[in-house]
C-alpha cells in the first residue's frame, strides 16, 4: 500500500511539474550566436519542455553560444517546429546517424562521442534536460574563456577528491564493494589502476553537466578506454547503463588543467534542501521530484526569462 501511495504521488509531482514547465513556450526565443560555443543536448519528445527550461536558462546566464540537439528518435514534427522557434533553428542530428566504433551503442554513447568530433572546433557544453540554471555562473564563463574542460561533481565527497590519478583515486575513493554492487559504475572504478593506458588521471564528475574545451584529440582517448573497460569487465557489463558516464570523467580528467566548478553552487540534488548560493542544479531522476525543489527552480527560470 506504501508503495502504491508513492508512486501516485510521484506521478501527481511529475504532472505539477510538467504543466510548469510547458509555460516556457510563452517565453520569447533565444538569439544563438556564432561565437565557438556549442550548447549540446540529447533528447527526446518525453522531455522537450523541461529541455527548453534548461536550455534557455543556461542560456540567459551565459548570454552567449548556439544549440546543438541529438533526436533520439522520438522527437516530432511540431517539437522541431518548437525548438526551431526558441533556439534560433539549433541544428538536430538523427541518433541512427551517430557511428560508435569500438565503443558501446546506447547509454547516451552516442552523445559523448558526437560531443567529442564537435570539440575539434567549438567549446562544447553538455546539458541535461533535468538542469536549470538558477543564476550567474562566473566559474563557467571563467572556463570557456580559458578552454578548460570541466564537469559537475557527482556529490561533494567526490568534490572532494578532484582530478587524481587512477591509483590515487582508487586508494581514496571509498566505494562499495564492487563484488556487492553490480552498478558499472562502481565495478570499473575499482579497476582503474588496471587500466593499461599510461598515466590516466580521473575526476568523479557527473555527465549532466560537462565543458569540453576545443582539441583536435577527438575520441581517441575515449575509443582506447572502452577497450580497456570491455576487456577488464566484459562487453555485456560494459555497455550498461553508466559507462559513459565514467568515460566522460576520463576524458575531462586527461584534458589539459580541467577546471573545477564548486559544489556548492554546481549541484546535483539529493533530495536536500539547495543552498542559497545555488546557482546550477542537475535533478537527479531517483529525487527530482521529491519535494518542490524541482518545480520551484523551473517557475524560477521562467519567470526569469521574461
Amino acid at each position: 500500500m506504501k508503495a502504491i501511495l508513492e508512486e501516485l504521488i510521484w506521478r501527481w509531482a511529475q504532472r505539477r511539474h510538467g504543466r510548469a514547465a510547458a509555460r516556457v513556450l510563452a517565453t520569447p526565443p533565444r538569439v544563438p550566436g556564432d561565437d565557438g560555443l556549442i550548447l549540446f543536448s540529447m533528447i527526446g519528445t518525453r522531455v522537450l519542455a523541461p529541455y527548453l527550461v534548461a536550455a534557455k536558462s543556461l542560456h540567459h546566464h551565459l548570454g552567449r553560444g548556439r544549440f546543438v540537439v541529438l533526436d533520439d528518435g522520438t522527437l516530432t514534427a511540431s517539437d522541431r517546429a518548437a525548438l526551431a522557434h526558441h533556439l534560433g533553428n539549433p541544428r538536430v542530428l538523427a541518433l541512427s546517424d551517430i557511428d560508435t566504433g569500438p565503443a558501446p551503442r546506447g547509454g547516451t554513447w552516442e552523445r559523448l562521442l558526437t560531443i567529442l568530433d564537435l570539440r575539434a572546433g567549438d567549446y562544447v557544453i553538455q546539458l541535461d534536460s533535468d538542469t536549470v540554471t538558477m543564476g550567474p555562473v562566473p566559474e563557467v564563463v571563467a572556463a570557456i574563456d580559458a578552454a578548460r574542460s570541466f564537469t559537475l561533481f557527482g556529490d561533494a565527497n567526490s568534490a572532494g577528491l578532484g582530478v587524481l590519478p587512477v591509483a590515487g583515486f582508487v586508494s581514496l575513493h571509498h566505494a562499495p564493494d564492487p563484488r556487492v554492487s553490480a552498478h558499472v559504475q562502481t565495478r570499473i572504478e575499482a579497476v582503474l589502476a588496471d587500466v593499461a593506458i599510461p598515466g590516466l588521471k580521473y575526476i568523479r564528475g557527473c555527465s549532466g553537466f560537462a565543458g569540453f574545451a576545443p582539441s583536435d584529440a577527438g575520441r581517441s582517448l575515449a575509443e582506447a578506454f572502452s577497450r580497456e573497460a570491455e576487456r577488464l569487465l566484459g562487453p555485456a557489463k560494459w555497455s550498461e547503463w553508466g559507462s559513459e558516464q565514467v568515460t566522460s570523467n576520463m576524458v575531462i580528467a586527461n584534458d589539459l588543467d580541467p577546471a573545477s566548478l564548486p559544489y556548492d553552487r554546481y549541484t546535483n540534488f539529493w533530495n536536500t534542501p539547495l543552498g542559497p548560493d545555488v546557482a546550477f542544479a542537475h535533478f537527479v531522476g531517483t529525487y527530482r521530484h521529491h519535494g518542490r525543489a524541482y518545480l520551484d527552480a523551473t517557475r524560477a527560470a521562467i519567470a526569469a526569462l521574461g
